[in-house]
């Protein structure tokens, strides 16, 4: 098809429908790779959603936990003699990070190709491919948490009835201090109001 379009031809009807022909096939391959192009795009953005939901669930899970920590304080707090009722507020260097438990797989090979010379040449070609894990709870995969990496405790303000005894608050920052491994600096206690 090619050959017979780079050749003189005398009759202009022939040159014509030649060039018809290549700009149908341009046409035809390129509406192909725009249906391709779009097939791998909306593959990706399914996985990226997937990725998405995935991560909100994860950063819930560790949420929960600095929030349950916060409350364990204020109980355990609450039961130390005079202290009366607590409020308890911790300030985090940043949010904490839970890291999902993956499935990687990785596989390899080697190829060894004849060039025309001779010679020859190696190909080396890896793949990796890193999968979330999913249990099954209530009818919905929820990916299952490797570990949760807690954040930097940075300081921590505590309000309870009994803080004004020197005793009490000073049972108060001790008992912070061990949860929390903060400075005695970094930890104020005050008495609740009315």
């Amino acid at each position: 098809m090619f050959k017979d379009f780079f050749k003189k031809k005398e009759d202009g009807k022939d040159n014509k429908r030649q060039i018809e022909n290549i700009v149908v096939f341009i046409i035809i391959l390129v509406i192909t790779v725009l249906i391709i192009n779009n097939m791998w795009s909306s593959d990706d953005k399914k996985d990226e959603e997937e990725n998405e939901t995935d991560t909100k669930v994860l950063a819930q899970a560790g949420a929960t936990e600095q929030d349950n920590l916060e409350q364990k304080l204020e109980k355990i707090l609450s039961t130390i003699n005079g202290v009366g009722d607590v409020n308890v507020l911790i300030k985090y260097s940043e949010s904490s990070t839970v890291i999902a438990m993956y499935n990687e797989t990785s596989s390899e090979s080697n190829t060894e190709e004849n060039t025309g010379d001779g010679g020859s040449k190696n190909v080396k070609e890896t793949e990796n491919k890193k999968e979330i894990v999913y249990t099954d709870e209530d009818g919905k995969n929820v990916p299952i948490t490797e570990k949760v990496v807690m954040p930097v405790v940075e300081g921590a303000i505590i309000t309870a009835q009994g803080a004004g005894n020197a005793n009490v608050k000073s049972s108060i920052v001790s008992a912070v201090e061990a949860v929390t491994g903060l400075a005695v600096h970094k930890i104020q206690v005050f008495e609740m109001g009315g």
